[in-house]
């Protein structure tokens, strides 16, 4: 049987007006996600990668491109449209105390979505099911009458995770979730991502620059380098086997806890992103590639299929396999 494809971007394109020209947010990028799978979304800060995620749920609206949810094409969606769609879209956000208003308490806050969408019919149902939300995400009954200002990251990510799940959604956009957390607090919440996930089929879009958060959660990985996705694959074999120079570099700047491992290479990754105001055709990795020749320049590469679900956007590569 065929794994159902949830949501599903074509060509997706985001530019902000700048005084200097236009900034390429995200420019081109297409990925398809299954059903209650998770696809990571990586790269360095400024690559286009929490644009990216807010693009889905119309919190910024695209220049170009295709938003698709459920077969359905979502791109031109207006607000009264996307009210209803994001019944089944929601967003963790990567800061939970700027994303959560600090005059509410605990139980005013997950409740909230619910209070908006007029979900419950009484007060007694309303309790109810904000106590079911706290009890699924792990608060305890102590914190309803608290605020937020008076919980820890973990419990105030928790909260932000209530939230996404007041409305029952199928599918979540988890901007950096666990990035402002210390590392024992991070696997909790990661841990509760992935049990909600196993008991609700949920789906999610993990967006994240920490290789080791992404490889533990996700099925398929974006790799995104200023506003364009350079490498595509299942998670084990975008680590088993990296075909981009730049997802190359970002698995060996990760750190390995032994004296006696080895990484891929002793390359190190130097130089500083390029502008991304009006980009010159061709690779935008060429400036800090130590493989790019002429044939990078001058004219924009396409991501293409090297391998059944391995798409890789590098001429050296392409040139090698011949695709």
């Amino acid at each position: 049987m065929e794994e159902k494809i949830l949501v599903e971007v074509q060509d997706l394109k985001k530019y902000f007006k700048t005084t200097k020209g236009m900034l390429h947010a995200v420019d081109g990028v297409n990925f398809q996600i299954k059903k209650g799978t998770t696809l990571g979304v990586v790269g360095e800060s400024g690559c286009g990668k929490s644009t990216l995620g807010r693009l889905l749920l119309h919190l910024h609206e695209s220049t170009g491109g295709k938003i698709i949810y459920d077969g359905v094409d979502i791109t031109n969606y207006d607000e009264k449209q996307m009210r209803e769609v994001r019944k089944k879209m929601q967003m963790i956000f990567q800061d939970p105390q700027a994303s959560l208003d600090p005059r509410k308490n605990v139980k005013e806050l997950i409740g909230e979505p619910l209070k908006n969408y007029k979900v419950c019919g009484t007060k007694e149902e309303y309790e109810k099911k904000v106590e079911e939300i706290m009890d699924t995400v792990g608060l305890a009954k102590r914190y309803a009458e608290s605020y937020s200002h008076e919980l820890d990251g973990g419990r105030r990510q928790r909260i932000g995770i209530g939230r996404a799940l007041a409305m029952n959604p199928e599918f979540i956009v988890c901007d950096e979730p666990v990035s402002a957390l210390d590392v024992s607090i991070q696997a909790q919440v990661l841990n509760l991502l992935m049990d909600l996930q196993d008991e609700k089929g949920l789906t999610y879009i993990f967006i994240t620059h920490d290789l080791s958060v992404v490889k533990h959660i996700s099925h398929e990985i974006v790799v995104m380098y200023l506003g364009q996705c350079v490498e595509y694959a299942k998670t084990a074999d975008l680590f088993n086997n990296p075909m981009h120079p730049y997802t190359q570099g970002l698995l060996n700047a990760v750190p390995i806890p032994s004296l006696t491992a080895k990484k891929l290479s002793t390359q190190v990754m130097r130089g500083e992103l390029t502008s991304p105001i009006d980009p010159v055709p061709g690779c935008r990795f060429a400036a800090r590639c130590p493989y790019a020749t002429d044939k990078c320049r001058g004219k924009d590469i396409e991501l293409k299929e090297i391998e059944p679900g391995h798409f890789v956007s590098c001429r050296k590569v392409l040139d090698e396999m011949k695709v």
